[in-house]
């Protein structure tokens, strides 16, 4: 079988993506990963099939770490627009030229990539949603994820997914152009036009769904059709990577010694306010006398010496290698960083900005492995609080142990590899 498998964002939006393509490649099977060149490290080194790294939606990424951070203004914004919008259709072409190449049977896209479902259809073969968040498949047992982790009941909960067919609306010229560069028709607007519904295929057919997270944190809903696949999460295998080793300074802190709290908010903010929630953090630390190890990431700290011995700051560090060595974390709520902690066990306080970083923050305090999310607005007076009830709550870290022996017994790699096998066999039978 060959798999394209296309992804753009941030490394959590990488991730999981690069750990399917090296689980493809173990069983056999050839695969193209179309993602930015800045996340080459991340491309495993293959198995028995092949994986081939192709370079797609590197502009992009520029504009997101160099441009965004730095827009001061709507006159910023609007400048910076054309140029989002120039890159946005280069990506469109790279994920079309590593389809010429790939010659897939099947094609695996994050919604971020939105010539992805076009490029299955061009290419004939199905195409397949991911994403690892519940956010496209209506449902009675939840709200969509953009709208936080309250109940809104069964029929208000279903309704909020009518909030996707927003896509259509704000992209559809851009598509519409993509797909007559291809060789497609034009596809509606409308209410049941295509782009309004990304769970339909051209024949009417459903769209299936991989959704890389773990039943044991969000449960599958009854009403969830067959071709929604929750398969638990995408974690690279240690024989995918190159063994990390910490830098002198990470290695010596941890030594030095007991398990320091994790804080890290990744890009949010995109350095706006860095500064005081790096003072904010410090502060918090030292109410309660704790070691710290805080992650400015891509801008959501500022850089700089902590003033003391027990708090180290450093960019980052992978989070499977970090999490493990320390006692708790505080991170922005990304799919990513959630999943990474629970996993570890290790007792969670979401810190959210925006998207559905709520939704996490709320879904880690419903299982009990840790306290209520503290809303980023809130983080200079509400920290310190929030920080001491989340290492000196007993319940949250046995809970947080549980959830992460629930999380490290599934095997969500193999369930999707073994998903994407059933929906290509099942097209080559039809063909």
């Amino acid at each position: 079988m060959r798999v394209l498998i296309m992804s753009f964002g941030t490394r959590g939006d990488i991730q999981p993506y690069a750990a399917l393509a090296g689980a493809l490649a173990r069983a056999g099977h050839d695969v193209t990963l179309a993602v930015p060149a800045g996340f080459a490290d991340l491309v495993p080194h293959g198995g028995p099939g092949t994986i081939t790294h192709h370079r797609a939606g590197s502009t992009m990424l520029r504009l997101l770490r160099d441009v965004m951070p730095e827009l001061s203004g709507p006159l910023d914004a609007l400048r910076t627009l054309g140029i989002m919008t120039s890159a946005m259709r280069e990506l469109n072409a790279e994920c079309w030229a590593a389809a010429q190449s790939a010659r897939p049977d099947v094609v695996v896209h994050h919604p971020k990539c939105l010539a992805g479902a076009h490029i299955a259809e061009a290419l004939g073969v199905p195409g397949v949603l991911s994403l690892p968040l519940p956010f496209f498949t209506p449902t009675r047992a939840h709200a969509m994820p953009l709208f936080g982790g309250a109940s809104l009941g069964a029929w208000g909960n279903r309704a909020t997914y009518g909030f996707r067919r927003m896509a259509g609306a704000m992209y559809g010229g851009m598509v519409n152009d993509f797909r007559r560069e291809i060789g497609l028709g034009r596809v509606g607007l409308g209410r049941v036009g295509r782009l309004a519904d990304p769970l339909r295929n051209p024949d009417g057919s459903p769209v299936h769904v991989l959704y890389p997270y773990s039943r044991h944190v969000v449960p599958v809903p009854a009403d969830y059709p067959p071709s929604a696949h929750v398969t638990g999460y995408w974690f690279a295998e240690h024989a995918d990577q190159d063994v990390w080793e910490p830098p002198a300074d990470l290695a010596d802190f941890l030594a030095a010694g007991e398990p320091p709290v994790y804080v890290g908010f990744g890009s949010m903010g995109f350095g706006k306010g860095a500064d005081g929630r790096r003072d904010a953090i410090l502060a918090a630390l030292r109410v309660h006398g704790l070691r710290g190890i805080v992650a400015t990431g891509w801008g959501g700290i500022a850089p700089g010496r902590a003033g003391t011995d027990d708090v180290l700051v450093l960019e980052g560090a992978p989070h499977e290698w970090l999490f493990e060595r320390v006692a708790a974390v505080v991170h922005h709520g990304g799919a990513g960083s959630t999943a990474a902690g629970l996993r570890a066990g290790r007792p969670t306080l979401v810190v959210p900005f925006l998207g559905d970083q709520p939704f996490w923050g709320a879904r880690v305090h419903a299982l009990g492995a840790g306290p209520a999310p503290l809303p980023a607005r809130n983080l200079r007076t509400g920290l310190a609080d929030r920080l001491g009830d989340l290492v000196h709550t007993d319940s949250y870290a046995s809970r947080a142990q549980e959830v992460g022996a629930a999380i490290r017994a599934e095997n969500g790699l193999a369930a999707g590899v073994q998903v994407l096998e059933q929906i290509a066999g099942a097209a080559a039978t039809d063909a």
